[in-house]
């Protein structure tokens, strides 16, 4: 929970945090809905969070996101527009999404063009999460896909550069490239921590939970395990950063006079040891770790914060949407 205090600016009010399996977190099962349920209960009931009002993130794999060209036109008579052309560039029937879109300004690569960021998820899951989350008590404020809360929470002010962020997750990555504060592309590559530890299983002859234990422990440290771990996952990461160094190629035809700048890693890519180095060796790009705490006042010394602040970007993202000064 966050309290506006002034422009882009908040403090952290209370937060809680609880370890999910991710067939828990996914399932549509009635047990598994009752059980992630209990969950959400018991982490805002123990976190001292009073508010009934919450913005909701809709997965990245569950939601498409594009920035398309369109005339030069007022916001009222785009908003006419738009909603004719909307079947062009959505992968769903517009009778069958919820779309939103937002107007990024002039075009960067057609001044005689304007850039509209379209976003769009499919009615029948954004009615059953929303009807998820109100049949617990709480009231809806805004849904928006995590991609767009991920670059809210971890994109720095007024970087003169086009940026990158680079979020692995439990089953897919988000990969958003901004300029001048904007996603200018978004892309879901289909891989994450899974695909790593099954990498390991494979190679490494051993069960789940140790491959997990092994990759957030020593990642790609080449003195640990005599590098056996990192070894184990060159195949799998290859192919990862490979789809990464397409997104900054695609970026770069479309905005040739753009440079790239920083690569902020978040989720597991700011936790596994080493894929910082091993991403900016494949891509020539720099890497930093993302903060989602840029814009936000929290207590210096706490340190279970600190451990889990790589997990925390899409929710703090999420509470900043919802809580606008």
């Amino acid at each position: 929970q966050l309290s506006a205090t002034g422009p882009n600016k908040w403090s952290l009010k209370h937060y809680g945090h609880a370890q999910l399996d991710i067939k828990t977190a996914t399932a549509d099962s009635p047990e598994a809905q009752r059980r992630l349920g209990e969950v959400i209960m018991t982490v805002v009931g123990q976190s001292g969070i009073k508010t009934k009002n919450v913005a909701i993130g809709l997965p990245s794999n569950k939601t498409f996101i594009t920035v398309v060209d369109m005339p030069s036109l007022s916001e009222a008579e785009l908003k006419g527009t738009i909603k004719y052309q909307i079947d062009q560039y959505i992968p769903t029937a517009v009778d069958d999404a919820k779309v939103d879109w937002a107007l990024l300004g002039q075009s960067l690569h057609d001044p005689s063009q304007q850039e509209v960021l379209l976003a769009s998820t499919a009615a029948s899951y954004s009615e059953e999460k929303l009807g998820f989350i109100e049949n617990l008590g709480f009231d809806v404020v805004a849904a928006e896909p995590e991609p767009i809360a991920l670059i809210r929470s971890t994109l720095p002010d007024n970087v003169p550069s086009a940026q990158v962020i680079v979020d692995i997750g439990d089953t897919s990555t988000i990969v958003a490239i901004t300029y001048g504060g904007a996603p200018r592309l978004v892309r879901t590559i289909p891989n994450g921590l899974s695909t790593l530890v099954r990498a390991a299983v494979q190679n490494l002859s051993i069960e789940e939970g140790q491959a997990q234990q092994f990759i957030l422990k020593f990642g790609l440290a080449e003195d640990k395990l005599e590098g056996q771990v990192a070894r184990s996952l060159e195949g799998a990461l290859d192919g990862f950063v490979s789809e990464v160094s397409k997104s900054i190629k695609f970026f770069q035809t479309r905005y040739p006079s753009l440079a790239v700048g920083t690569v902020h890693l978040s989720g597991y890519a700011n936790i596994i040891p080493g894929i910082g180095q091993y991403i900016a060796a494949k891509t020539g790009t720099q890497t930093t770790g993302a903060n989602p705490w840029l814009n936000v006042a929290i207590p210096g010394n706490d340190q279970k914060l600190a451990a889990i602040s790589s997990e925390m970007a899409v929710a703090v993202g999420l509470a900043q949407r919802g809580n606008k000064s």
